[in-house]
């Protein structure tokens, strides 16, 4: 099962972000950095989803994942109507 990123917290993806940014970390990722970093925790995951990338790459990753999770706690949640859905979509009725 792939997960991605999903799973590891934005602020070791802000953390890794820095480290890349100030190049204080090695590319490509090994698990070998990733350790001496502190993010041995979510190092699989980290290197499932960037591992083969250069700088260039795991930046706009990180960025646009941190992005995505900073707009989806800024927005609230919308309901079926405000999103355009039927509201009765799940209540079982096909009319």
């Amino acid at each position: 099962m792939v997960r991605g990123l999903t799973e590891v917290p934005t602020d070791a993806l802000r953390a890794l972000l820095r480290l890349v940014y100030k190049e204080e970390i090695a590319l490509p990722l090994t698990i070998t950095q990733i350790t001496r970093t502190g993010l041995q925790y979510c190092a699989s995951d980290l290197l499932g989803a960037l591992r083969t990338l250069d700088k260039a790459g795991v930046m706009a990753v990180l960025t646009v994942v941190i992005a995505e999770r900073e707009a989806q706690i800024a927005r609230p949640l919308a309901t079926p109507r405000e999103a355009g859905g039927d509201d009765n979509a799940f209540s079982g009725d096909k009319t």
